[in-house]
C-alpha cells in the first residue's frame, strides 16, 4: 500500500520505535466501573481447540481456521526452505519488509531489481550485496525457486510477457496482493499452469511489516493459493507467511483479497479517512474556530488518543474512557454516519468488483510522467492548511523537542 516515496520517507524513522500515546483531555480517567463493564463484556474471539499448526477461532459467531507464528518456529522454517531459493523481484516497501524479514530469518533469500537502479542502490545500503544475493531480474528468477513478485501493479503488468517464460516448471509464484491474475484481463498476467500460485498479503506497508517483526510481535496477513499443482501449495503460503514477518495468517481467495484490499483502501483506511478530517477541519474554520483547534479536534486527538485505544482494546473499550457527553453523541451520530456514508461504500465496492478502479490505476500508474503528477499530488495535499497545521502541532510533542 505505501508508495516509493512514502516507503523512502519512512526508511529511517521505521528504524524507533513509536512514541508512548498521549491522552487529551477530551478522554477522562476510566473508573473503576467502566473498567468492570469492559472487562465483562463478551469476548469477540474464542479459541475452539488446538490441533498442530492451526487453531479454530470463533470471530463473533463465525468460525475460521488461524494459522500462528508459534506453529513454525526458525528451526522449522529452516528445515522446510532448506532446498529453496527465495527471489524477491522488485524492492520496494514490501520487498524491503519482507526481504529483510527472510533475511533474518535466516533463508536462503536474493534480491532481483533492475541493475544499477534505484532500487538496486536501496537494497545496496541495506546490506545486500551485488552478485550474492543481489540481481538483476533474470538472474534472480533463474537461480530462484520461489519467484517473490513484489513489483507494483502496474510494473506487474508492464513486465509480465518478458517474466513470464521464466517462471519454469517447479518453481513458485508468489504474490502480496491478488490484483494482477485476478484482473488478467486487463493485466494480461496469465500464470503458467504448470507451477504453484500462492500470496501473502500483510495488512500494512512493508514498513510496518519490517517494524512489527523487529519487535517481536508479527503482523496479521491473509493466506491463499490460487493454484496447487504440487499439493503442497497450501503449506508453502503459510510457511512462508511466517518467514516474511506474519504473526497471525488468515485463509481468503486471491478475489476476496483483492476485492477488499482495493475497497479498504480507498475507504477507511486511506481516501475515506483523509476525506473526513477534511470535511470535519474545513467546516470548524468556517465556523470561525483557529487552525490548531480545528486540527487538535480532528487530527490529534484522534490519532494520539482515541484511535490507539481502539486498536489495543475495541471501540466499547474507547467509549467507556470517554466522558458520557461525548458517549451519547458519538453513539447517536455513528447511526447517522452510516447511514449516510453506506451508499458511498456500495458504490466503491461495485468499482472495484467491476473493474474500474483496477483500469483507473493501471492506467494512470503507466504513464510516462507518473512519478512527476504523484508529487504534485502529495505536494498540494501537504500544502492543505490542515497538514500545515499539523507539522507545527507535532513539534510541540516532547519527542520532536529539539
Amino acid at each position: 500500500m505505501a508508495s516509493r516515496p512514502a516507503a523512502r520517507a519512512l526508511r529511517q524513522s521505521i528504524r524507533q520505535l513509536a512514541p508512548a500515546v498521549q491522552r487529551r483531555t477530551f478522554v477522562s480517567a476510566i473508573n473503576s466501573g467502566a473498567r468492570a463493564a469492559v472487562a465483562s463484556a463478551p469476548k469477540a474471539a474464542v479459541f475452539q481447540q488446538q490441533v498442530r499448526g492451526v487453531k479454530t477461532v470463533d470471530f463473533a459467531g463465525t468460525k475460521e481456521e488461524v494459522h500462528e507464528r508459534a506453529d513454525w518456529p526458525k528451526e522449522k522454517l529452516l528445515e522446510f526452505f532448506k532446498n529453496d531459493t527465495l527471489a524477491l523481484i522488485g524492492y520496494g516497501s514490501q520487498g524491503h519488509g519482507q526481504g529483510l524479514n527472510l533475511r533474518d530469518n535466516g533463508l536462503n533469500v536474493i534480491v532481483g531489481v533492475r541493475k544499477n537502479g534505484t532500487s538496486w542502490k536501496e537494497a545496496e545500503q541495506d546490506g545486500w550485496v551485488p552478485g550474492k544475493n543481489l540481481f538483476d531480474i533474470d538472474v534472480a528468477i533463474g537461480k530462484a525457486t520461489v519467484v517473490m513478485n513484489l513489483l507494483s501493479d502496474a510494473a506487474q503488468s508492464e513486465t509480465w510477457p518478458h517474466i513470464k517464460p521464466l517462471i519454469t516448471k517447479g518453481k513458485t509464484l508468489y504474490f502480496s496482493h491478488g490484483f494482477s491474475p485476478v484482473f488478467k484481463d486487463l493485466t494480461k498476467v496469465d500464470v503458467p499452469t504448470d507451477v504453484d500460485v500462492i500470496l501473502v498479503a500483510p495488512k500494512g506497508s512493508g514498513r510496518t511489516v519490517r517494524s512489527l517483526f523487529r519487535e517481536g510481535r508479527g503482523i496479521n496477513s491473509s493466506f491463499a493459493v490460487y493454484q496447487d499443482v504440487t499439493g503442497g501449495a497450501k503449506e508453502r503460503a503459510i510457511a512462508l507467511g511466517v518467514a516474511v514477518g506474519s504473526g497471525y495468517l488468515y485463509e481468503t481467495t486471491f478475489k476476496k483479497e483483492v476485492y477488499s484490499d482495493l475497497y479498504g483502501e480507498r475507504g477507511c483506511l486511506m481516501g475515506g479517512i483523509h476525506g473526513m478530517f477534511l470535511a470535519q477541519y474545513e467546516v470548524l474554520r468556517e465556523r470561525g474556530h483557529s487552525p490548531s483547534e480545528a486540527f487538535n479536534e480532528t487530527v490529534e486527538e484522534a490519532t494520539q488518543s482515541l484511535y490507539p485505544l481502539i486498536g489495543a482494546h475495541g471501540m466499547d473499550y474507547m467509549y467507556a474512557a470517554c466522558s458520557t457527553t461525548a458517549r451519547r453523541g458519538a453513539i447517536d451520530w455513528s447511526k447517522r454516519f452510516k447511514e449516510t456514508l453506506k451508499p458511498v461504500f456500495n458504490d466503491l465496492y461495485d468499482s472495484v468488483e467491476n473493474g474500474s478502479e483496477t483500469k483507473r490505476s493501471l492506467e494512470y500508474n503507466s504513464q510516462p510522467d507518473y512519478r512527476e503528477k504523484y508529487n504534485q499530488e502529495l505536494k498540494e495535499i501537504d500544502d492543505l492548511e490542515i497538514w500545515r497545521a499539523g507539522k507545527a502541532v507535532r513539534s510541540l510533542r516532547p519527542e520532536n523537542a529539539k
